[in-house]
């Protein structure tokens, strides 16, 4: 089994989508192993996206992530990773698969409804930056 984060981000939270996208992940066959509702805090922002600090979006980012609620959730399932992603599209949702979740919720790039982990080993050190150490 492999684990994955997932974040559903601010903007699906406003628009009332979080429990779509929660039956969604369940019906792609994740098992949701830990999740929470929570409004990060700028260092809390800051340190999960710091790979991005050098990049001229980090702060925009910073800020939307900070804007209000988000759910993160740690997803497992075999293939997760790879999963997860396929299932939530293209960053840029106009790019994105139709039927995914990027295209059926997110509005542009930076307000794209959720993240997923770009790795194995990163959806474990994602997971632990919100949720108990895991090996």
């Amino acid at each position: 089994m492999e684990i994955t984060l997932a974040i559903i981000k601010p903007d699906s939270y406003r628009n009332g989508d979080t429990g779509k996208i929660i039956d969604r992940i369940i019906s792609e066959g994740f098992n949701i192993k830990e999740m929470k509702q929570l409004r990060l805090s700028k260092e809390k922002a800051e340190g999960f996206y710091n790979v991005h600090r050098e990049r001229p979006f980090f702060s925009e980012l910073v800020d939307f992530m900070c804007s209000g609620n988000c759910v993160v959730l740690s997803l497992e399932r075999e293939n997760a990773v790879d999963k997860w992603r396929t299932v939530i599209g293209a960053t840029n949702p106009e790019e994105a698969e139709e039927g995914t979740i990027r295209a059926l919720y997110g509005t542009d790039t930076g307000n794209n409804a959720v993240h997923g982990s770009d790795s194995s080993e990163n959806g474990i050190i994602e997971s632990n930056y919100f949720f108990l150490k895991r090996d």
